[in-house]
């Protein structure tokens, strides 16, 4: 139960708030760079800039046991 009950000290709000803050940050990070790298596969020639792409997300934290890899595709 002291899981729990450390659980309501931090608070709904606070955690899904701490969260999104955390999430805000990879999303704009993550965009700048996927960018980039489109731009740079499609300058070089890897790509030609209308095809789909696969691209992967790992979240990961060893303390909380987080290991999850998000898999979607990009659009071009």
């Amino acid at each position: 139960m002291a899981v729990l009950s450390n659980m309501a000290v931090l608070g709904d709000k606070a955690l899904k708030a701490s969260v999104d803050r955390f999430l805000k940050t990879v999303s704009f990070t993550a965009q700048s760079e996927v960018e980039k790298a489109i731009r740079a596969a499609i300058a070089s020639g890897k790509i030609e800039g209308h095809e789909t792409v696969t691209a992967a997300v790992a979240l990961s934290s060893e303390k909380i046991g987080l290991n999850i890899t998000i898999y979607s595709k990009i659009d071009l």
